[in-house]
Parts: C-alpha cells; structure tokens; sequence
C-alpha cells in the first residue's frame, strides 16, 4: 500500500509540474481541462499496469547431499511484538479523514442550506438564489448566488452574470467536487491542493474565453472583474471571482495558442508518459520455457495425441513431464505448440493397511500363532489366549520354549 501510495504521488507530482511549465499559461483552456482530469485517472492506474517479462529457464542438476553430513541450525524464537507504528500511521490517517471529510460534508450542507432558505429565481437554465449578505457572485451547478439587491437593481453587469452561468453551463462543479474528494481520501498528498487549484483557475480561464468570444471587450471585461475581485472568504466548493488569480487571467486573455503549439505540447508529453510508465508501473519476470523444453513437449504431446483414448498406454512419469512443460509455456508458445493431451483418469491409489503395505514397513505380516506352541513374556510362562491379545508392535523380544516351558537362548 504504501508503494502504491508513492508511486501515484511521484505519478501525479510529474504530470503537474508539466502542466505548470508547459500548459497553464496557454490559451487552450478546454485541452487543459481534459488533462488535468486525465492525469488523475493516470496516477491512479499507472502504478497498477504490469509488464511480464518472460525468461527461459534451464534446468540445473540438483547436488546430492551426503546423508551421512549433519547440519545443526540454530533455532531463534523471536516474541511476537504488536506493530505499533502501524497502529499510529493508520490512527493519523483516520483522524485526517475524519476532520476532512466533515469539512466537505459541512461545506455542501452550508449550499444547501442558503438554496433551501433565500428566494431563488428561475433563469432558462440556471437558477438565480437571492442572499442578503455582501457577497462575490459564485456558481453551484446551476445555482447562481447573488447580492439580492444588486439583481433586483440590475447592478450586476451582463459580463460577470455570463460568467457565471458558464460556469454552470460547463459542469464545472464536478470536477471541483472530485477533487474535494479525493482530497479527504488523500488528504495528505500536498500535489492534490495545488491541482484542485489549478483546475479552478483553468475553470476561470474557461469563463473568462467564453465572456470575450460573446463579444465583450477585453479591458472593459477586466476593469469589471477588479471591481468584483475580492479576497472574501467563499466556499470551498462554489466558484467565484477572485482576486488572486487576477494577474494571470489578464495575461492569459492576451494570450494566443496556435494549433502548432498544441501539437508540439502534446509531443512533449509523450515522452513523459513513457518515462512515467517505465519509472512507476510493475514490471515482474516469469519462466518460460526453453527451444528445447517446447520441442521435447511437443514430442511427448505429440505421442499421446496420436493414440485412440480407449486402451491408451501412459506412463505417470511422462504425464508429469508434458503438464509440469505445458505450465512452463507463455501463451503464445502454447498457441503455436501441440495440443495438451487429454489423459484417462488416473486409477486411485492402493489403500493402505499399516504393517501390511505402507511405505514405512517392508517385512511381511508374521504368520498366526500355533496354539499348542508354549510362549513366555518377560520370562514368565503365559497361556496361548494371553499372547494372542498382545498387539505386534507391543512385543519387543520373543523366546522359544522346550517341551517343559524353559527358554531355550
């Protein structure tokens, strides 16, 4: 977890600094949009990506090791300690959470609640909410807040209502919305405030480019936005004019991107990917078997292949060779080689009766005993039925007795 952790952060730190480099100040607004939305996804999925890496394995010739050589290891019982570092790692992480997660969910319960308690009036697509309190006009997905009486005076100019209704018209408040969560996930990723910031400033951009081709004039349009820039506190997740992101959305306007530069940007970034791609993505090796290993597969495959499956002759050994082969293969050396043998069931294995046919035992069973035979057990004359009672491996020595019941040694 904690690589995963890192290598989406190293991913998402990387795609950022080129975006403020090479992007943020040109006139390419919706292209921006679309990629500073896609290098979330990026940095999420390119720590997951795996590429195999397939080596040919040879089989070595095991050494014997002489039976007779006694190796002592010596044994180390370590107490089981309880991980409390991880403990606290996780109790920090779920503190952030918890006070993130309620500024988010206080700041979407403090919107709903200046829609649900102000009059609000219905304009086309978009609804105007009418507040008492001074405020800079700011944009919810389709609510737009104002002064109530700046609108009902028609003090707002048609620049900054247009604005915010493109705001609304281009779905701007998802995107916010995504990254306030994923900061309350990822609440300690310092990358994630400056991007949530850079795509609020690119939604300006947006806004501002749509106010200018409507047919506003430029210097009239930026006199307007620093009469109502303002460092006023606003929600976290509504947009509004502000002051400090004045200066760049001036130079910005002035700014003009041709299609050239566009494709030359996108050249420069592929480079990126692919050092991206190679630095933070999992590369593994896997075996794969041998020009040899595929050739003597094929004529073992090829041998079972050729014989009717009723009355066929196998060898478990040879059986074992072609399955443990067949897993050995890519799949492409197993689209190209023969068929995998399709083998009759194997006949179950013989029970076992201890002392008769397990492995541990070679002698056979001894044979019953007579019963007109004298038997003396720790050297005490003992009757026939006493002795048939005694289990074998309860008798550790066995004497021959005389006629008279002496133990002949």
């Amino acid at each position: 977890m904690t690589a995963y952790i890192l290598k989406s952060g190293g991913c998402l730190l990387v795609f950022y600094l080129f975006y403020i480099l090479f992007l943020e100040k040109e006139n390419m607004h919706v292209y921006k949009r679309v990629y500073l939305l896609s290098i979330l996804a990026l940095s999420f999925v390119i720590p997951f990506i795996t590429f195999t890496n397939y080596v040919e394995v040879v089989e070595q010739i095991q050494p014997m090791i002489d039976s007779s050589v006694v190796t002592e290891f010596s044994i180390i019982e370590e107490a089981e300690q309880q991980n409390y570092f991880s403990i606290l790692l996780w109790s920090i992480y779920s503190l952030g959470v918890l006070l993130f997660g309620l500024k988010f969910i206080r700041s979407s319960f403090e919107i709903i609640k200046r829609i649900k308690n102000n009059p609000k009036e219905k304009n086309g697509e978009t609804t105007s909410v009418l507040l008492n309190e001074d405020i800079v006009p700011h944009t919810f997905f389709n609510f737009i807040f104002f002064n109530k009486q700046q609108f009902i005076s028609h003090q707002i100019p048609k620049e900054v209502i247009l604005h915010e209704e493109t705001h609304a018209r281009q779905k701007h408040s998802i995107d916010v919305l995504v990254l306030e969560f994923l900061q309350v996930v990822f609440w300690f990723n310092p990358v994630l405030f400056l991007l949530n910031k850079a795509v609020k400033l690119n939604h300006e951009f947006l806004a501002d480019q749509a106010v200018l081709n409507n047919g506003a004039n430029t210097k009239t349009y930026q006199q307007t936005l620093l009469a109502y820039s303002s460092n006023a506190s606003q929600l976290p997740l509504a947009h509004a004019i502000n002051y400090s992101s004045i200066k760049k959305r001036f130079t910005v306007m002035k700014t003009h991107t041709s299609k050239k530069k566009i494709w030359i940007r996108s050249f420069i970034l592929l480079p990126v990917l692919a050092l991206l791609l190679f630095s933070f993505s999992t590369t593994i090796q896997q075996e794969k078997a041998t020009p040899q290993q595929v050739t003597e597969y094929n004529t073992l495959a090829k041998k079972y292949n050729s014989q009717p499956k009723k009355g066929m002759v196998v060898k478990l050994k040879e059986v074992n060779r072609i399955e443990y082969l067949y897993k050995l293969m890519t799949p492409s050396q197993k689209k190209k080689a023969e068929k995998l043998p399709s083998f009759p069931p194997m006949p179950p294995s013989p029970k076992v009766i201890k002392g008769v046919n397990d492995t541990d035992s070679n002698i056979p069973p001894p044979p019953p005993l007579p019963k007109d035979a004298k038997y003396v057990l720790d050297n005490k004359k003992v009757s026939y039925d006493e002795a048939s009672k005694l289990k074998n491996e309860n008798i550790q020595s066995a004497d021959i007795a005389d006629k008279d019941g002496d133990v002949i040694s």
